[in-house]
């Protein structure tokens, strides 16, 4: 079968695309002919040796994806062959086939194609996380969206309409606030000339946001400390911008406000019960019509090194997708 591997980090076209054997299914695990992945941030962190993470040489990139099972280890249940699937293991997806343990995987909801299904995963179950579990966003509370036109950020757009809020989304670039508009946003931001704060205060009446959702951080971290509502939560969801900012903690106590970090793939582990409502509700929120994931661009696996380029020159709005299998 073929897979793209990254051999020693480095840029995407550093990666390769070769033949490998395919994958042995063990007990408790289901072995998955792959049709879709979606690229994430942390997918372009990992091969360049920048993420937390760090799978043993050579690996093959890709944290999610969409798929039909082939084959079920011992001791399997709830799950067949030709049963069609989502789900990830944090890498391995950019291959034709992966080996991953059941009971992390995910029915693939009727009428999701498998494109979408490969597109939704991390975007989706990361904002309802944080929105839910990590600032209890309330009907009627204020909530402001950096990266808006991004994968969670459109995720986190979708879903605080969904949940009652007021959606002021935040971007650098029309066409991505045009998306963000799209999905449910109320107020629409450019903050490429860098007023973000300014911009916030006059659309609340000076108070702020009651919640801001910061997949970007750098300086824009900064001005959302300083347009954060009394009581506001702080979201930290992730560094696209780059840089790691440093905490005001003299702003956390005048505005008493929360900090509050997100990080979606220990609160799967560490919480699965929980995370399993959450995907309960999810489906029921696709169902309904409440939420469409968005693709934006969708490579064969050939072009896998232009799919990260996507991400990591911040051309995407919504997800980018890698299909696998041929059509």
């Amino acid at each position: 079968m073929k897979a793209v591997l990254c051999k020693a980090y480095g840029p995407p076209e550093s990666l390769v695309l070769e033949d490998v054997p395919e994958p042995a299914c063990g007990p408790g695990k289901v072995r998955i002919g792959v049709e879709a992945v979606g690229i994430n941030f942390p997918d372009c962190l990992m091969i360049e040796g920048k993420y937390q993470f760090k799978p043993e040489f050579p690996f093959s990139p890709g944290g999610e994806l969409s798929g039909t099972v082939l084959e079920i280890g011992d001791g399997v249940t709830g799950v067949k062959v030709g049963d069609r699937v989502s789900g990830g293991g944090g890498h391995g997806g950019m291959a034709e086939q992966i080996v991953l343990p059941a009971a992390g995987l995910r029915p693939i909801p009727d009428g999701m194609d498998m494109v979408t299904a490969a597109a939704w995963g991390t975007t989706y179950g990361t904002s309802y996380h944080a929105l839910k579990q990590r600032a209890a966003l309330q009907p009627g509370e204020t909530l402001l969206v950096l990266g808006a036109g991004g994968g969670v950020g459109l995720a986190a757009v979708e879903l605080g309409h969904a949940m009652g809020a007021r959606v002021i989304a935040a971007a650098s670039s029309k066409a991505k606030l045009d998306a963000a508009r799209e999905a449910g946003a109320d107020e629409c931001i450019d903050y490429s000339d860098g007023e973000l704060k300014d911009k916030v205060k006059a659309l609340t009446d000076g108070n702020g946001a009651d919640v801001i959702y910061d997949p970007v951080g750098g300086p824009l971290f900064d001005q959302c400390m300083r347009c954060i509502n009394w009581k506001g939560r702080v979201l930290i969801v992730g560094f696209v911008g780059g840089d790691i900012p440093k905490v005001p903690t003299n702003l956390i106590l005048l505005k008493g406000c929360q900090v509050v970090g997100v990080f979606y793939g220990s609160f799967t582990g560490r919480e699965p019960e929980e995370n399993a409502r959450n995907w309960d509700e999810l489906r029921d929120l696709f169902t309904a019509g409440k939420i469409k994931p968005k693709v934006s661009q969708v490579f064969p696996l050939s072009e896998y090194a232009a799919a990260l380029r996507c991400l990591t020159e911040r051309q995407a709005i919504g997800k980018v997708v890698v299909k696998v299998a041929e059509a």
